[in-house]
């Protein structure tokens, strides 16, 4: 047997608790974004605006806090072993390398599929839908609605709850390409479908091979938070690419794929931490909990691609 891998220990599969925690979170955000809806139409907040960006934003991490406080809280998975802390500072060398190549070479894999999207009538959002008001001290807030939030929630339940519940009963791969479907899946955005699979997956892979969540924070911090400044910067195009000189972008995309090419065989050879070899039944047991937080948001996913032309 490759060294690589250890066999987990007899034990009741905890991947039920993952799956189960990703589809409460999708119940729980699907409510929240009902009535988030009904008090927009309500105040008779216009699309667009910033207040409903805002709002928008929002909902996830309240979704995400309330149901990670409570799998944690009712000790369904301890906060220690969904939260690990400690690693080697090699890992965040690591992670800063990932998410440079993430940012300026991985993103613009999203490009050809987004094509072939509106082939089949996709109409993609101008990059201004995303953000809102920027400018001045407006960015603060953006920042941490944005950036921070993101950065501390969505690790807390992906790489937290979700990753640390599965990979003793999955195995370490089928944990990490499971996480970054998850993850993909709660985003339901077709403009970004590529690179949120490989995004999660890297900030999982990273988690496993740290054991801890710190690094993926970190890389998630530097990704959402650069989008925050290059927006505020005027840095994007209509179509929500970075705009910079052919030189510079040959330069920067190359630079940035050997990046994450050189970091990601610096995981794939790092043997700190052995990858765990899971079993059928722990692959089973997370899909079956994780179905019902799977086929919404794959609807959602869906219904955003139909609805797409109504939106610009």
């Amino acid at each position: 047997m490759n060294d690589d891998f250890k066999m987990s220990e007899v034990q009741p599969p905890l991947s039920r608790v993952g799956g189960l925690a990703f589809s409460s979170a999708t119940v729980v955000y699907v409510v929240l974004a009902f009535f988030a809806g009904l008090l927009i139409k309500g105040l008779k907040i216009e699309e667009g605006s910033s207040a409903f960006v805002y709002i928008s934003y929002l909902v996830a991490p309240v979704a995400i806090v309330a149901v990670t406080a409570f799998f944690v809280g009712t000790k369904k998975i301890s906060a220690k072993q969904a939260f690990p802390l400690k690693c080697h500072p090699k890992y965040f060398a690591i992670a800063i390398l990932l998410v440079f190549g993430l940012q300026f070479s991985v993103g613009y894999i999203d490009a050809p599929v987004l094509e072939f999207f509106k082939l089949l009538g996709y109409r993609e959002r101008g990059s201004g839908a995303y953000f809102p008001n920027l400018e001045g001290g407006l960015v603060v807030p953006a920042f941490l609605v944005m950036a921070i939030m993101p950065a501390i929630f969505e690790e807390a339940l992906f790489r937290g709850v979700i990753l640390n519940s599965c990979e003793k009963s999955m195995g370490s791969i089928p944990a990490v390409l499971s996480v970054g479907l998850c993850f993909m899946l709660f985003h339901a955005s077709p403009e970004q479908t590529v690179y949120q699979f490989i995004a999660g997956c890297a900030f999982a892979f990273i988690a496993v091979r740290s054991g801890s969540i710190l690094p993926s924070v970190l890389m998630h911090f530097i990704n959402n938070g650069l989008i925050v400044i290059f927006a505020a910067c005027g840095l994007f195009d209509e179509a929500g690419q970075l705009v910079m000189p052919q030189t510079a972008f040959i330069v920067v995309t190359t630079l940035s794929a050997l990046s994450f090419a050189g970091a990601a065989v610096w995981l794939a050879l790092d043997k700190k931490r052995g990858l765990v070899k899971g079993d059928k039944a722990g692959v089973i047991q997370f899909y079956k909990y994780a179905a019902l937080g799977i086929i919404a948001l794959t609807l959602s996913w869906i219904l955003n691609f139909v609805m797409s032309g109504a939106n610009v």
